[in-house]
């Protein structure tokens, strides 16, 4: 690589250069902009307090739990958002999350009549309807299916919903972070329904859930029969309460109000029940007041988990990490691409492993910052060839009355300092 390449590539100070010029220095870096210390680390050289007694024993903590100085790594909830807490949505800290799996204790959560307990034992499913056979299942019936393992995104509608209008939130969490990624296990929905036996009338179903709101949507016979998922264990545990403690529906690449939770029926019928979650909510509506439903599929989209608002530049000019998350609900994300000037020029980034169908992708772009300012976004392309679209693209189609379904481009304004704000460039 000639220095013209090394210098368009951001690399013109390479990291083994930049490390080895520090350790030459006997370098300690506190933060941005930070003088050099001389001489000796006492955190090498001294003997610290972690290294003269014991630590905690291998029953201290029966169930593992994340150290204190992780504590700031936490779901959060946006006060004003609703009403109340019991119908809520509380934010997925993506912004401080590596890789693609999302911790079950720090996946966000959305409720309508809050979060139940419910005990395996007490679980039962109900199949009925156009089928040949009624059948109840009970917890330990579905452990007997054969099962299979799917690591999906689940995506609220409203994600980036408050954003239609222009920039709002102040933060990747709470602009993007009604998202999380798990791996579940279970049994697929198509095992359960050929068990039950489908009549040939039936090309929908309705599936509810066990809470007080009774949330119920309808998914056509189709989808139900391809890749849905009744789930009953995500990371390699079980549900938590607040996922769906003791069984879930997942329903992959579609919004997020269809992965119905506490699941206990599901109805075969002719056609949909048009229920309240699929016509005065989670519909489209359009400049000229009308809506549009059955919007089921979350478009491909992409944003920059670091820099962000919430995590700022801190250690200065040199080697910089550009990374953040994509997705797609109609397939596997092939390119993401990255800009530094609100969209005039893009640089490809690196996916950290092939795009998974229905799954997060991790994405990185390595460069050499060196104070200037940035307006920072990703751009994501799925297998279908399908691009995430810049806001002004999306509102010529739908204009600025929706909530639902937000994939635009988001920008992120780096500033000399290393703070980053929320921004608009369309």
């Amino acid at each position: 690589m000639d220095e013209k390449e090394r210098e368009s590539s951001g690399l013109a100070m390479g990291r083994r250069g930049f490390l080895r010029a520090g350790a030459a220095a006997g370098a300690l870096v506190t933060g941005a902009g930070a003088a050099r210390a001389e001489g000796p680390d006492p955190l090498i050289t001294e003997v610290q307090p972690w290294a003269t007694g014991f630590g905690d024993g291998v029953d201290a903590t029966p169930y593992g739990l994340p150290i204190k100085y992780e504590a700031d790594v936490v779901r959060r909830n946006v006060g004003w958002l609703t009403a109340d807490v019991i119908s809520s949505i509380n934010f997925t800290p993506i912004h401080a999350l590596e890789g693609t799996i999302t911790p079950q204790g720090c996946a966000f959560e959305r409720h309508h009549s809050g979060a139940i307990e419910m005990r395996k034992e007490d679980y039962r499913l109900m199949i009925h309807g156009l089928v040949d056979r009624p059948l109840v299942f009970t917890y330990e019936d579905l452990e007997r299916f054969p099962r299979v393992n799917q690591t999906y995104f689940l995506e609220c509608a409203a994600n980036s919903g408050m954003e239609w209008a222009g920039a709002q939130l102040n933060g990747v969490q709470f602009t993007q972070g009604m998202i999380h990624n798990m791996e579940y296990t279970g049994v697929t929905l198509r095992t359960l329904l050929e068990e039950a036996g489908v009549q040939t009338a039936g090309k929908w179903v309705y599936v509810e859930g066990a809470d007080a709101s009774s949330n119920g949507r309808s998914i056509p016979i189709e989808k139900a029969l391809d890749d849905c998922l009744i789930a009953f264990k995500a990371n390699g545990e079980a549900l938590r309460k607040e996922h769906g403690y003791p069984v879930r529906l997942c329903v992959p690449g579609w919004e997020g109000n269809m992965w119905v939770k506490w699941l206990r029926r599901i109805e075969v019928m002719e056609g949909p029940v048009e229920s309240r979650e699929e016509t005065s909510k989670y519909t489209d509506t359009l400049e000229d007041g009308t809506s549009r439903k059955w919007t089921w599929v979350m478009d491909a989209k992409s944003v920059i988990t670091s820099p962000s608002p919430q995590m700022p530049i801190k250690h200065g000019n040199g080697p910089l990490v550009i990374t953040g998350l994509a997705w797609s609900g109609r397939g596997a994300i092939t390119k993401v691409d990255v800009s530094l000037d609100g969209g005039k020029n893009w640089k490809e980034a690196r996916l950290a492993n092939p795009g998974q169908p229905m799954a997060l992708t991790r994405f990185y772009l390595d460069i050499n910052w060196q104070g200037e300012e940035m307006l920072l976004q990703a751009r994501a392309t799925d297998d279908t060839g399908y691009v995430q679209p810049t806001k002004d693209q999306l509102r010529a189609i739908r204009g600025e009355n929706s909530v639902y379904h937000n994939n635009a481009i988001q920008t992120w304004w780096v500033k000399s300092n290393g703070e980053a704000e929320n921004v608009e460039v369309s």
